[in-house]
């Protein structure tokens, strides 16, 4: 698998990628790792950075990565499909929930500089033997017509992309990646439960943090508040 410059391949041989990303990155590992793992059903991935910034500032990984997706298998896909992005991760294809982004990091502390930040992909490729059918809110790449996308094309064409959005954020902060995931957002103007949280999704503050509109006022939910635990 060609992968672009700065990332490292490693086959977690069915093992979660997610948790071997971290835990190659609680060992130590360089930047840049990327731990994968594919079969005919789900294509499973997750990329290690080592940021600089704080982790309030860092956690814009989750969205910068939902970008390159969308724009990899924008270019990769039929015409007609259209991926959109959640705030907490959640990947839309044709309005269905077709995978997620998630986030792990460490340490937790938002005003400190991270010492890693794991972003992990999981995608659905094909439906499992015996799928029914029957939930209309989630979804396949091959039930969208797009499944003839490999998931070893797909894989190096988030990391090329994603690098391209990176070297832009790094160049010219969040304005440019915050007008980018707005035309891609899902749920902004609508009512949603977050987080537990139930409100009116206004947008976000220029920190990706989510605004959530409720009887008692605006409530900021910042993104740190989605990174995950993971043993």
């Amino acid at each position: 698998m060609d992968l672009p410059p700065l990332f490292s391949p490693l086959a977690s041989a069915g093992a979660d990628p997610f948790a071997v990303a971290v835990a190659e990155a609680r060992a130590g590992c360089d930047a840049g790792l990327v731990v994968y793992d594919f079969d005919h059903e789900r294509l499973r991935a997750a990329i290690v950075f080592a940021p600089e910034v704080t982790l309030s500032q860092a956690v814009i990984m989750l969205p910068l990565c939902g970008i390159g997706f969308q724009n990899a298998l924008g270019a990769l896909g039929p015409p007609e499909v259209a991926v959109h992005l959640g705030w907490d991760g959640t990947l839309r294809v044709n309005g269905a929930v077709c995978g997620t982004l998630s986030m792990a990091a460490a340490p937790r502390d938002p005003g400190a500089e991270p010492d890693w930040l794991v972003i992990s992909l999981d995608l659905a490729l094909w439906a499992p033997m015996g799928d029914t059918g029957l939930t209309p809110d989630t979804t396949t790449l091959a039930a969208e017509g797009c499944g003839d996308v490999e998931p070893g094309v797909l894989l190096p064409a988030w990391l090329r992309h994603t690098l391209v959005w990176l070297t832009t954020w790094e160049d010219e902060g969040n304005a440019p990646l915050h007008r980018e995931w707005i035309g891609l957002a899902h749920g902004i103007g609508t009512d949603t439960v977050i987080l537990g949280q139930a409100g009116h999704f206004t947008g976000v503050d220029a920190d990706f943090g989510l605004l959530l509109k409720t009887q008692g006022g605006t409530r900021l939910l910042p993104l740190s508040d989605v990174i995950r635990d993971v043993p």
